[in-house]
């Protein structure tokens, strides 16, 4: 992976991404062989910390492992530097896009900090024939599948429903509706087994979303019809208020058992572990071995949304011993203690940043203002006449506002 890119260009494809076909083809031929393996232990956890597969400590210790290490064994200090890369770009953005919202120019914003190790390292474990159905957060799945960062700021600001082509990319829209992506990817997945083809595909989702019934439905039909999918759940810890120990009373992971499929729960700040356990369940879905739950054990460092005070709901704590496992803190002292990096290399990270932020707000604030009465429009194919009041009850309180600025 190169450290350099231009400010105004697409995120490039990392080699750790290509890496991804190490996974086994079988061409049109798919078997309906199932696995009982569920997770993996790391001989690093403390007792008090939940069973995860992890290759880096909190500390940057590099944690062998004998099934997971292979899948990153050839990963080169280029390429690691490219990962700390991703990672710092998508988390400038995301700041940049949550402090262009507190200005108005945005409507909303779902931030994605402290999970950019989940999303960078799951993101470059794909093919570019393989094929993604993103929540409304995977910004930095995104990044990683080359969707210029400015494209996903037209929905937030009310101007496009989307702003990208998915196929352009093999990365669906953002999907705001809870769950209902899990379907999408389900139904894609068995159309790829049905093509012969020997790409996969992937579905995020979070832990609020592995409630829905949409998920428990994706799950029965992926097993039964052995589809290629790999479900990949972010357990940020909280479904906006809601803690996970009042959704499930088992880890999420486990809830794949049920169904006849592995499930494998992984240090979702770890980006190396993240990245080694989504080509594994990747080379699965290839393969013809059927789907996969990943469930990557995170934190959502900011809000729920801008809309959102998590303050009301939980602990300053919470978050403070969470921030010790940060993600790009994690790698950086990794690449430091390995002598994989200088400080020029930071130089030179942080002049990018810095460039990027710039890009994302000058196109912001050149995208047109949204229209305020488009949400009216197309509702009814013939017109209705309730539509039409709330039209003109929406005109007269914006008409309130004209006053004001005159005044």
């Amino acid at each position: 992976m190169s450290v350099d890119s231009s400010a105004a260009g697409k995120p490039r494809r990392s080699a750790a991404g290509k890496a991804g076909t190490t996974g086994s083809k079988t061409g049109t031929k798919r078997t309906t062989r199932t696995t009982t393996r569920t997770t993996t232990r790391t001989t690093t956890k403390q007792s008090t910390d939940p069973e995860l597969v992890q290759l880096l400590t909190p500390e940057g210790k590099r944690v062998k492992n004998a099934e997971y290490d292979q899948y990153v064994a050839g990963i080169t200090p280029d390429e690691l530097r490219g990962l700390y890369r991703d990672m710092v770009l998508t988390r400038r953005f995301d700041a940049e896009a949550t402090a262009l919202q507190r200005q108005g120019e945005l409507g909303l914003w779902a931030s994605l900090l402290g999970q950019e190790a989940a999303q960078i390292g799951s993101g470059r474990a794909t093919r570019e024939d393989d094929y993604v159905f993103p929540t409304y957060r995977e910004h930095g799945v995104a990044w990683c599948r080359g969707v210029d960062p400015t494209n996903l700021l037209g929905m937030f600001r009310g101007v496009n429903h989307g702003g990208w082509d998915p196929n352009s990319n093999n990365f669906h829209l953002y999907t705001i509706v809870i769950g209902s992506q899990t379907l999408h990817a389900t139904g894609y997945a068995m159309g790829v087994a049905k093509d012969g083809a020997d790409s996969a595909v992937v579905a995020y989702f979070g832990d609020g979303a592995s409630s829905q019934g949409d998920v428990a439905e994706s799950f029965t039909f992926s097993a039964v019809y052995n589809a290629p999918v790999v479900f990949f759940c972010q357990n940020n810890q909280w479904a906006i208020s809601e803690p996970t120990e009042k959704q499930t009373r088992v880890p999420l992971y486990q809830r794949a058992q049920g169904y006849g499929f592995p499930g494998v729960r992984v240090d979702g700040n770890d980006v190396l572990a993240c990245l080694a356990v989504t080509k594994w369940a990747l080379e699965r879905a290839r393969s013809g071995e059927g789907p996969t739950l990943v469930e990557a054990y995170t934190y959502r460092m900011g809000a729920h949304t801008t809309s959102d005070d998590p303050t009301k709901y939980r602990a300053d704590e919470e978050r403070e011993a969470w921030e010790a496992k940060d993600p790009i803190l994690r790698l950086r002292r990794y690449l430091e203690a390995s002598n994989h990096t200088d400080d020029g290399f930071f130089a030179e990270l942080e002049a990018e940043s810095e460039a990027l932020g710039r890009r994302v707000r000058e196109a912001v604030r050149a995208m047109p203002d949204p229209d305020d009465f488009a949400i009216f429009e197309n509702v009814y194919a013939d017109g209705h006449a309730l539509v039409d009041e709330e039209r003109a009850q929406f005109a007269a309180y914006q008409a309130t506002f004209a006053d004001v600025e005159g005044a």
